[in-house]
């Protein structure tokens, strides 16, 4: 299985967790066998500096993910997602090892869309 996650950090698995996926410097790509992580990349954001609606989904999942952890994402980044046949989870924070730890303990599911989505009419 493989994880991506946004982060604000390059520092591997101590790595922060972003806010919002879209806005990230960098991706955690996190290859787990069953609970153990196998290998972990950091790759740059090619679209940081501004995206189009589907952008940075349609780049996560050429990465091959098959979830993506983040603090916080937009309603239309969740539908794509959906699409994608990736699960999404928002409410993620601390460390990649954190986010990970929550996430295996089932601790860390289901995905909304953030309140700037909301307010933007992006949301629900």
């Amino acid at each position: 299985m493989r994880i991506a996650i946004s982060i604000d950090t390059n520092n591997k698995l101590e790595s922060i967790v972003a806010h919002h996926f879209g806005r990230c410097p960098y991706f955690a790509l996190v290859d787990l066998e069953g609970r153990e992580v196998k290998d972990i990349q950091v790759i740059d954001n090619p679209f940081y500096n501004g995206h189009q609606p589907g952008q940075v989904p349609g780049f996560i999942y050429q990465q091959n993910a098959n979830v993506m952890l983040s603090g916080g994402m937009g309603g239309r980044a969740i539908q794509f997602f959906q699409q994608y046949g990736i699960e999404a989870a928002t409410g993620a924070s601390g460390t990649v090892q954190q986010a990970l730890e929550y996430y295996l303990k089932g601790e860390l599911t289901g995905a909304a869309p953030c309140k700037e989505s909301v307010d933007h009419g992006h949301g629900e």
